[in-house]
């Protein structure tokens, strides 16, 4: 199983800091905080989606 899943892998590129830099770099523009979100991934994805108006909750 040698495919580009194993490539990421080994980059260090998981899908949850993809999506925690994407959010971070829509709302903040920098590329400290995008960095800083991406280090946290999941965790900063589930705190951006429990705080938004819409979010989780609904």
């Amino acid at each position: 199983m040698s495919g580009p899943r194993t490539t990421a892998a080994q980059a260090g590129i998981g899908l949850g800091s993809a999506i925690a830099v994407a959010i971070s770099w829509s709302l903040h523009k920098s590329i400290i905080w995008a960095a800083i979100h991406g280090f946290f991934s999941w965790f900063y994805v589930i705190y951006y989606a429990l705080t938004r108006p819409g979010g989780l909750g609904g």
